[in-house]
């Protein structure tokens, strides 16, 4: 096929997608592998991303755009842990903006004993990705991933920023995009360490998280929670990727195969609600950083941010299978950080996969 036939012929696909036609999830890789290794004009990229988020994608062909994110633009890193291991991130693209929370619950739940790949980016629609506030909590975002190799290995956490272990594809198209895509929920699915069989991925609205749910189950996924928090006295739609102290938090779960949808509330955790103010985000990565680091040394003890924090922990360390259920799990939060164990955890990860703190945190 010469270079003007393939042109056509995917310029015919996105004709089709548009009027309703569905692709095989085979299909769908040869797609999105063309738009990853940009093998096609960016005007038919576009066309090609938005017609089919809007036609509504199927899980099949879902499953098929993750593979292609999978095979051609992830790169792993490779460690013989033979254990559990957890990731919590979101989507990001939630209407109410939040402190940055996967991070700290991270530290925390690795300082419970739970080996954490957890990856990020920087920020996309918020004040603060995930890269950012490690990057001025003093990690080094640009070493090769074998540091976190080593840091998984031997500290039982790493960062993996996206801006590493994706290639090109996703990380130039993030950078260009200014509307929802595919991406925005295969980006928090995608595993840059293989051996990463549980997570808390939450996501910007209730369908998405039983999208990314049955997107999980098709690609072999072990256990998996998919949280979308609501925030009291605000309408539903109003919420926030992560597990909420603002109010209930909708839970669609993924283990051993079986998908259960049910609502948990702070008193599940031990916790009185809080205002939403009380863990809206800063106004900068900077400000977002010093409560994180104000939690970790013991300084906001009893706080509604650490309440938030440990809340999210809880949730890795229950679907991992190390609490029994979401009180437990979040009183080993708590202890961890009562304990100066999550705070230790963020030094032994900076010696590894650190670099000067560039910032007053």
């Amino acid at each position: 096929m010469t270079q003007e036939q393939d042109l056509r012929c995917f310029g015919k696909l996105i004709s089709a997608i548009a009027s309703g036609y569905v692709m095989t999830r085979e299909e769908s890789c040869e797609a999105y592998r063309k738009i990853i290794l940009n093998l096609q004009p960016e005007l038919q990229q576009g066309a090609f991303l938005l017609a089919h988020f809007m036609r509504n994608p199927t899980i099949e062909e879902l499953s098929g755009a993750w593979d292609a994110l999978d095979l051609f633009d992830t790169e792993k890193i490779r460690t013989t842990l033979g254990a559990t291991v957890c990731d919590i991130v979101g989507t990001g693209s939630d209407p109410m903006k939040t402190l940055n929370c996967s991070t700290p619950a991270s530290l925390i739940a690795s300082a419970c004993g739970l080996r954490m790949a957890k990856k990020g980016a920087r920020l996309v629609t918020g004040v603060s990705g995930a890269s950012d506030i490690f990057e001025c909590l003093g990690i080094d975002l640009s070493l090769p991933l074998e540091f976190a190799e080593r840091a998984l290995e031997e500290v039982g956490i790493c960062y993996l920023p996206g801006e590493s272990f994706l290639k090109s594809g996703w990380a130039r198209l993030i950078r260009t995009m200014r509307f929802t895509t595919a991406f925005n929920i295969l980006g928090p699915l995608t595993r840059p360490c293989p051996e990463n069989n549980c997570a808390v991925i939450g996501a910007y609205a209730p369908e998405i998280c039983d999208r990314m749910i049955a997107i999980q189950k098709e690609i072999g996924m072990h256990a998996v929670l998919a949280p979308y928090g609501m925030i009291q006295g605000q309408p539903a739609e109003k919420g926030i990727d992560e597990f909420s102290l603002a109010g209930p938090t909708r839970v669609t779960e993924l283990r051993d195969g079986d998908i259960s949808i049910y609502e948990v509330t702070p008193e599940d955790f031990g916790m009185k609600t809080r205002s939403f103010t009380s863990i809206a985000s800063r106004c900068c990565a900077e400000e977002n950083a010093l409560v994180v680091l104000d939690v970790l040394q013991r300084r906001e003890q009893g706080s509604a941010a650490a309440d938030f924090f440990c809340m999210n922990a809880a949730a890795a360390l229950y679907i991992a299978d190390m609490a029994p259920d979401y009180l437990s799990a979040a009183d080993m939060a708590r202890e961890a950080i009562a304990s100066g164990a999550a705070f230790d955890k963020l030094e032994e990860l900076r010696s590894y996969q650190g670099r000067e703190v560039n910032c007053q945190v």
